[in-house]
């Protein structure tokens, strides 16, 4: 890979992964709620998770959902069902989780490694990096080196969103407040649905 193009895809990487989406509001909300220890398994869920289907996209399953359009529709719906289960829990949320708070958590690890297989974002960076940046001349190497870029970007990016919900807590713990801030958040994480529609 030329240095222009590792260049170029280092930029690509910071940019999607540090502009708002489903992640990323996920994480401010979690932020606020939770605030930023209870969230490190969440943003690493991001990052594992996100690293994971980079590879699965560049090793043929990009190509098998290609082949097969119903299997690829059935993805989308399954994951604009469970996105909107999300800003339902989120738009719900009435109060400021502490970790005593055995009622409201956090995502899990597992759980956001596997919300990113049927984020629709997530899989139009993925498939948009693997088209791009992959090389026919060294395809093995140039998708571990993709996923590697990805990994070492994503999670400061995320993280920052996370910070963000943390510098916002002191200010939302006027319930009030806080019941206003969770209702948009939950408003804009439904329409992250949007370009999935179209």
């Amino acid at each position: 890979m030329s240095h222009d193009t590792l260049v170029a895809l280092f930029i690509y990487a910071f940019v999607s992964s540090i502009t708002p989406g489903p992640n990323n509001f996920m994480l401010l909300a979690s932020g606020v709620n939770f605030g930023f220890m209870r969230t490190i398994p969440h943003m690493l869920g991001i990052g594992i998770g996100f690293v994971s289907l980079l590879l699965g996209v560049g090793f043929g399953l990009g190509a098998v959902l290609s082949a097969f359009p119903a299997l690829h529709l059935a993805l989308k719906i399954a994951g604009g069902a469970y996105l909107l289960y999300l800003a339902w829990k989120i738009a719900m949320s009435r109060t400021l989780g502490s970790a005593k708070d055995d009622r409201a958590k956090p995502m899990s690890f597992l759980q956001a490694a596997a919300f990113q297989w049927v984020n629709p974002k997530a899989w139009v960076m993925a498939v948009t990096a693997m088209a791009i940046y992959t090389s026919p001349a060294a395809p093995f190497v140039s998708v571990v080196l993709i996923s590697m870029i990805f990994g070492l970007v994503n999670l400061p990016s995320v993280s920052c969103w996370a910070g963000f919900g943390v510098a916002l807590r002191g200010f939302l713990s006027d319930p009030q407040r806080l019941k206003w801030f969770n209702i948009v958040m939950g408003l804009m994480l439904a329409a992250t649905l949007w370009p999935m529609l179209r």
